[in-house]
């Protein structure tokens, strides 16, 4: 692993670009599994700004891991898998179908006592969250978790409670809305890091597409006011 407040990035063919079109970072894990199965992860990034902000405010809590895990929302947390084309097209084929969304997210709360952590809630798009991680966790990469599915955005974890609290409250009226159109298939490597080996673009039809299709066709649509 690089030291603290470097970013790994995987100088392989393999690796994606973001949505900016720029490299990804790698996002450091533990917990992987062991033998001949690969591990893998699935992401949603955020625009750099965002993610910037996000991780200044997790690392003014004392959160030493803010220097080297950039924001993000997990689809699908650190899974074993023995078939890495398999994983590859499966998790492919469901960002096909996937529309491009948006996130917003908006206040805080913890899993506390459970775990010492603080996230930034999901409000809008949680569901589509929900939904990518239910089609995503089959399959090659099926396999039951020990908790049910929470989408968030972790801004403190296993510091003092006195830095969770002061995150907690901090953050109690942050709120940041964004497009989300690709997600990240992350393997974890040998050394312990997260490497990214593909941004995959979400190539089904937006609410907006969907809309000015029904417009063309005459179609109606309508919004409350």
């Amino acid at each position: 692993m690089c030291a603290a407040g470097q970013l790994n990035i995987q100088a392989d063919s393999r690796q994606g670009a973001g949505p900016d079109g720029s490299r990804q970072p790698a996002v450091t894990g533990t917990g992987c599994g062991a033998g001949d199965a690969m591990c893998v992860g699935v992401i949603l990034g955020f625009p750099p700004e965002i993610a910037q902000e996000l991780q200044d405010w997790r690392a003014s809590f004392g959160d030493p891991m803010a220097e080297v895990i950039p924001a993000h929302i997990t689809l699908i947390t650190t899974t074993p898998t023995q078939d890495w084309e398999a994983t590859r097209d499966h998790v492919r084929a469901i960002a096909q179908t996937q529309p491009p969304f948006t996130i917003t997210i908006s206040g805080t709360g913890s899993f506390r006592p459970v775990s010492p952590v603080v996230f930034v809630n999901v409000e809008q798009g949680f569901e589509e969250c929900v939904q990518l991680h239910e089609k995503l966790q089959t399959g090659p990469l099926e396999r039951l978790l020990p908790f049910p599915y929470h989408p968030h955005v972790t801004v403190a974890h296993d510091v003092a409670q006195e830095n969770l609290d002061e995150a907690e409250t901090v953050l109690s009226d942050y709120r940041a809305t964004f497009p989300v159109v690709s997600m990240g298939l992350y393997e974890h490597d040998t050394n312990g890091i997260w490497q990214l080996r593909e941004e995959l673009d979400f190539g089904g039809d937006s609410d907006e597409d969907q809309q000015a299709e029904s417009t063309s066709t005459g179609g109606q649509s309508s919004a409350a006011n």
